[in-house]
């Protein structure tokens, strides 16, 4: 398993000593020798905050810096010795950190460096949890993306770029996710819809929840909705309607959907801003529009 390393912003804010005076020490004493990625980023790793912990608090005591340095031998062979003590509680970055790495993303876009923001969100996959990295790191990003674009300072290529960079990173925390629950989900994008990103998304949270979810992704038909749905008995559908294809295109989409399902099949839940602009008319066929966080709670007790 790869070593965790995290960026100077992320270790600064593990170890209570401010960016600068990380350089500073760096640069005057030699106490730190960070590896740098290919991007030219100084990276450290538990071991070097747990020096710069120790580095703080002996300056904190009255001890100058240049005297510290001079004890690095004895310091290191004391950190190696606790080392295994302390990995086994890994530490999460704060809001700081996460706003940073998604600044350090978005001058990536604006660069078209697609290898930068590859490097900096498997950064944000190793330093976070799974749904944490999702919520506070990928869903965001792509919605300051996608209000950059709305707004024309974003190309579509920009957009893209990031896109598919999030979406590979969804599809890995997807395969890392837990999938074995007493209740069975079926999760699928409407019959001409291409935008997954917000199902993949649930199906990563219903995992974590303790949910079973099969998975059908883009443009699912749905008559297979159906005919899966009966095969699988599962216990819940999500559906996904991003565009809006016009209120008599959607009902042609999603009534034999319902009418396949109901009476006495499982709940239908439909999310997207399709689903948001029709409400109505998913709500006469029997559907239940997820129209934001605070549906989670119905959504899984459904």
């Amino acid at each position: 398993m790869a070593e965790r390393t995290y960026r100077i912003h992320v270790a600064a804010e593990f170890s209570g000593v401010r960016v600068e005076l990380i350089r500073a020490w760096e640069r005057r004493y030699g106490v730190l020798s960070p590896r740098r990625t290919p991007a030219g980023y100084r990276v450290y790793t538990d071991r070097d905050v747990a020096l710069l912990k120790r580095l703080k608090q002996l300056t904190e005591e009255g001890v100058s810096i240049s005297e510290a340095a001079t004890m690095l031998p004895q310091l290191l062979a004391e950190i190696d010795a606790a080392q295994p003590a302390v990995s086994t509680a890994p530490q999460e970055p704060g809001p700081v950190s996460v706003q940073s790495w998604r600044e350090d993303i978005l001058e990536a876009v604006r660069a078209l460096d697609q290898r930068r923001v590859s490097e900096t969100l498997d950064e944000v996959l190793g330093a976070l949890s799974p749904l944490r990295a999702y919520e506070d790191v990928l869903v965001p990003l792509q919605r300051e993306v996608g209000d950059l674009w709305h707004s024309g300072v974003f190309s579509v290529g920009q957009e893209h770029l990031v896109t598919q960079e999030v979406r590979a990173r969804l599809i890995s925390l997807l395969h890392a996710a837990p999938n074995k629950g007493r209740r069975h989900v079926l999760l699928a994008c409407f019959p001409e819809e291409m935008h997954e990103m917000g199902l993949l998304g649930l199906a990563l949270r219903m995992r974590h929840a303790g949910m079973t979810v099969t998975l059908l992704g883009q443009r699912t038909p749905g008559d297979e909705v159906v005919r899966m749905s009966r095969a699988l008995k599962v216990d819940l559908v999500g559906l996904s309607a991003v565009l809006d294809p016009g209120a008599e295109a959607f009902e042609a989409m999603l009534k034999p959907i319902m009418q396949g399902l109901t009476p006495g099949g499982p709940p239908v839940w439909v999310g997207g801003q399709g689903a948001l602009t029709h409400r109505a008319l998913c709500e006469r066929w029997g559907a239940r529009v997820f129209a934001g966080p605070s549906d989670w709670a119905r959504l899984l007790s459904s």
